[in-house]
């Protein structure tokens, strides 16, 4: 393999995207730095991406900087091509107040870009996601695009939703003041499944975690809009060099949105025995309603009952010549990969 002397920065090393986007770059033959918020997650991080297959690691370094602090970031942008800025900052349990979430979120983005346009980045790959799109919105039958945007105020937006969204509008925002040469593309995903790296379960994969070690009773009546974990990787690796993305969004699906209860079969029908636990019960919405007025968890879940969102990824197909696996490909892979790492597996 030849290697491309084109150096890119992925923001958040040890994430789930991020660790996917890393694998494609350097098999890609780029150089690739990630940042960590501790020099202490470099050996844990290496292992992992190790364990998953990462080759040529000797062209990921590291370099340690926080989203929520100034320092390190001239250090992580310095000499690089492109940024996939994937990391979000992480909040564990429930959340006092939005601004918790928010501000370090879009603080973050814009800590990202100034340092990218003073160190003369090409591109920024920021990821957004369909939380920025598709929520709040009434339930029309209206097929999403990247000209929609998220309302704030409608039912079913939760502090994760706002922001992503005000994150993004910031980095939008940003670019159309003070961007300078910078170009940005900004990635709006769906729900994100597939191969689990070092066993740890992030985003939508909980749903088939859940399944698996049935914690979950049974299944309400949603709509889940899936994409691969591999594909979302795939289509930042193409959106930084592609000529026509600079200045758009892509929403990344894989196809209609699908049942949580024919997750649940998928699961069945691939893994035998080993789905077990996993659910065949629906659980019925007026039972999800009567939750959502005691318990802010399932609000999101009631606003969307019965709801099955059209979603257009066709600017990603068309503009990066984007190819993604069907969504059922992503639910099998996280649950073999799950398998593969439980104690029993």
């Amino acid at each position: 393999m030849t290697t491309n002397q084109q150096r890119v920065l992925v923001t958040g090393g040890s994430g789930f995207i991020a660790g996917h986007c890393i694998l494609q770059l350097l098999d890609a033959g780029y150089l690739v730095r990630t940042t960590v918020r501790s020099p202490a997650r470099e050996g844990e991080v290496r292992a992992v991406l190790e364990g998953a297959g990462m080759v040529r690691g000797d062209a990921l370094s590291f370099v340690a900087a926080d989203l929520t602090a100034d320092t390190g970031w001239a250090e992580a942008v310095d000499g690089c091509d492109f940024v996939l800025h994937v990391a979000s900052p992480v909040h564990l349990g429930k959340v006092r107040h939005d601004d918790d979430v928010i501000v370090p979120a879009r603080d973050g983005t814009l800590r990202v870009l100034r340092a990218a346009r003073d160190a003369g980045v090409k591109r920024v790959v920021l990821t957004s996601a369909f939380h920025a799109v598709g929520f709040g919105h009434p339930h029309t039958g209206h097929t999403f695009t990247e000209d929609d945007w998220s309302v704030l105020d409608g039912p079913g937006v939760d502090a994760y939703g706002r922001s992503k969204t005000l994150a993004e509008r910031a980095a939008w925002d940003f670019m159309a003041a003070e961007g300078g040469a910078l170009e940005l593309t900004t990635m709006l995903p769906v729900a994100v499944m597939g191969p689990v790296m070092g066993g740890d379960v992030s985003g939508a994969n909980h749903i088939v975690r859940r399944s698996l070690d049935g914690a979950m009773p049974g299944y309400p009546n949603l709509w889940i809009p899936i994409v691969d974990v591999r594909d979302v990787a795939s289509a930042h690796v193409l959106a930084m060099t592609a000529a026509g993305a600079a200045g758009r969004r892509f929403l990344l699906s894989s196809g209609p949105p699908i049942a949580m209860r024919q997750i649940g079969a998928i699961l069945r029908a691939h893994l035998g025995d080993a789905a077990g636990k996993v659910p065949t019960r629906t659980v019925p919405d007026v039972v999800v309603r009567v939750a959502a007025v005691f318990s802010a968890e399932f609000r999101p879940v009631a606003a969307d009952l019965n709801n099955v969102k059209k979603i257009s990824s066709d600017r990603a197909r068309w503009v990066l010549g984007w190819q993604p696996r069907p969504s059922e490909d992503a639910v099998i892979a996280a649950a073999d990969s799950m398998v593969a790492t439980s104690p029993a597996g």
